[in-house]
């Protein structure tokens, strides 16, 4: 199998406007589409975790519209970031797909799976709640803090905001930072300045936004977090999983945001567990 580090970049024509994609993994089966968090692109996901599914499962990551090397300007709610999703997925010619999202990611599933439910077999949900989930404002002052931070220590803000602040949570920080340096050739381009404005407008809005009915949701979902979120409240995926009517929740001990990169020995084998199953109960697994 290609790795991750070495999986050619590919492109597409979506309505006039290139997106730009990777994929690895075997070609047949239902492929999972990786949609992901605020700022990040093609060579911010975590090569363990892509590699991970990509062992049983076609995996395709992309940049979504004015992100990274796609072209055009993102746009500043989720809605229509979820309709240019699901425009790149029937670009490829794709009818079914499971969905990974990550963080903001994952808000974005939620609106595909509510706008074209008959594309999407299942989910996968990490570090995200659900829209009108409170807490918006807390968040905003933590990232604003984080940013800061990484200015004056010159890191990555990642190390604050994604893993617990505990010498378990800095080595895992360490460690998933140099997994996203595995790649030294054929990199993506760096977020624009208009990306991140529109994606944290975006945000703001989602936070605010009135809650959406997630009940109509009836595809399988596995929800994760860490136990210590600081960007989304850990209790929000909580929530999350009680509003999906057919839901798994796993929430890892002394992780924070990023816990299932920070736990991905572990989360690995449940996410191919989860997406290898033919049914899945509401009760028993909460």
């Amino acid at each position: 199998m290609t790795t991750w580090k070495d999986a050619p970049t590919k492109s597409v024509d979506v309505d006039g406007v290139e997106f730009v994609y990777r994929e690895i993994g075997p070609e047949d089966g239902i492929p999972v589409v990786f949609l992901h968090h605020f700022t990040a692109v093609l060579d911010d996901w975590d090569p363990r975790v892509v590699e991970g599914i990509a062992a049983q499962h076609r995996v395709i990551a992309f940049d979504n519209r004015g992100v990274g090397g796609t072209g055009s300007k993102v746009p500043a709610d989720i809605e229509r970031m979820a309709q240019d999703a699901i425009a790149f997925i029937r670009a490829l010619g794709l009818a079914k797909v499971d969905l990974f999202g990550f963080s903001l990611g994952g808000g974005v599933a939620q609106m595909v799976a509510l706008q074209e439910p008959e594309l999407v077999r299942r989910m996968i949900l990490t570090g995200t709640g659900p829209r009108g989930g409170g807490g918006i404002d807390r968040m905003t002052r933590i990232v604003g803090l984080a940013y800061a931070k990484a200015a004056l220590t010159r890191s990555d803000a990642r190390n604050f905001l994604f893993f617990p602040r505990t010498a378990e949570g800095r080595r895992a920080a360490a460690e998933y930072l140099t997994r996203l340096g595995e790649r030294t050739s054929n990199r993506d381009k760096k977020i624009s300045l208009q990306a991140r404005r529109a994606q944290l407008k975006a945000i703001v809005q989602s936070g605010k936004h009135a809650p959406d009915d997630l009940s109509v949701i009836s595809q399988p979902v596995f929800v994760a977090n860490g136990d210590n979120d600081l960007m989304v409240a850990s209790e929000h995926s909580a929530d999350l999983a009680e509003r999906l009517p057919n839901s798994k929740l796993t929430i890892y001990p002394d992780s924070g945001h990023g816990g299932v990169f920070q736990q991905y020995r572990t989360f690995v084998p449940e996410a191919l567990a989860f997406l290898a199953e033919a049914s899945i109960t509401t009760e028993g697994d909460r």
